[in-house]
């Protein structure tokens, strides 16, 4: 067989990239933040802090908290017609 060309963030250099006025320290609000169940929540990726990333498939969609797990949230989103549930970090969520 041949091997996978490319890893986790392979093809995501624009989609990953943050805005050059944003570059620099990771904002503790973002890190800290509370969401509740129920809570709806968009996928935006801080490429600055890889733990706790969901697939950059994803990057953008908009989903619901379903529960905490340890540090991270259950996210539901749906793809297609399938419904997922991925476990995201809280610096990847934008509460909306």
């Amino acid at each position: 067989m041949v091997q996978r060309k490319g890893g986790f963030r392979r093809k995501t250099r624009n989609k990953l990239q943050k805005p050059i006025r944003n570059k620099g320290k990771l904002s503790h609000r973002s890190f800290l933040q509370k969401l509740e169940v129920g809570d709806k929540v968009q996928l935006t990726a801080e490429p600055a802090y890889q733990n706790g990333m969901y697939f950059p498939r994803y990057h953008g969609m908009v989903g619901v908290v379903k529960c905490k797990q340890g540090d991270c949230y259950n996210v539901s989103i749906k793809d297609h017609n399938k419904e997922k549930v991925l476990i995201v970090h809280p610096v990847h969520l934008k509460k909306v």
